[in-house]
């Protein structure tokens, strides 16, 4: 029965995430319509993180218990990462964090309709299928750093679906920090699994999920020859929280 009603949960989640986006997409198109840019884009992406997030979680009954966020300097540019376990993920990460950012977000999201448009106008999109593609969006990844983003990528890569507390990562987000000398700003989602099940899509309770951000780490006085080690230490730091 519990099984049950988590998954009608999850449902009526899907369709509230759907309707809020629905109503919200003609904002979205107006807004660069009128304020064409990366004005219009900061303005979009300000209103999907601390409007719609916060109104979606709100509505599914889930509540974030926020710790460290005296760390963070909304006026620094940050290589934001994070554990990822959930489909709900995207959405904590960024109701989380007081100030905006841009996914490196995978070419499949934005196959599916309506979400999929968003993702493309508001994310940094990677193939990665492609090395172009890879080599393209760090490249890209780059120059949004240097504009003066924070650029949130998931170190393991895709989802965890092991009972492992962390997948293992790549080495990419840390060699990008290294590289153009920005910190590391981590976020760890401690007890997603509670609130939605990393196996089953259908899967959602209400509920208070901890999200506890470290850092930063600085990188400005390391090399590139560093970024092995750098993930180790950020992993470290991670799995501090999770077991």
């Amino acid at each position: 029965m519990r099984g049950l009603l988590r998954s009608l949960w999850a449902i009526l989640g899907v369709l509230l995430f759907l309707l809020l986006l629905f109503i919200s997409t003609p904002w979205i198109v107006l807004n660069m319509i009128v304020t064409p840019g990366a004005r219009a884009l900061r303005r979009n992406i300000y209103f999907l993180h601390h409007v719609f997030t916060p109104v979606f979680l709100r509505c599914i009954g889930v509540r974030l218990r926020v710790e460290g966020l005296e760390k963070i300097d909304v006026q620094r540019s940050y290589v934001l990462v994070g554990n990822h376990r959930s489909y709900l993920d995207f959405i904590v990460n960024a109701a989380a964090f007081p100030g905006i950012y841009r996914y490196l977000a995978k070419r499949e999201l934005t196959k599916i309709p309506v979400f999929g448009w968003v993702v493309k106008k508001m994310c940094l999109i990677v193939d990665r299928e492609s090395r172009l593609s890879r080599a393209r969006s760090i490249v890209a990844l780059r120059q949004q750093l240097a504009e003066g983003w924070s650029v949130f990528i998931y170190p393991e890569g895709s989802r965890n679906r092991t009972e492992e507390p962390l997948g293992d990562f790549y080495e990419g987000a840390f060699r990008i920090a290294l590289q153009t000398g920005t910190p590391i700003a981590i976020q760890t989602i401690v007890n997603i699994r509670d609130i939605s099940n990393t196996h089953n899509a259908l899967d959602l309770a209400p509920g208070c999920v901890r999200v506890v951000w470290d850092g930063p780490v600085e990188t400005s006085n390391l090399s590139a020859e560093h970024a092995g080690e750098l993930a180790q230490q950020v992993r470290q730091i991670m799995l501090q929280h999770l077991t």
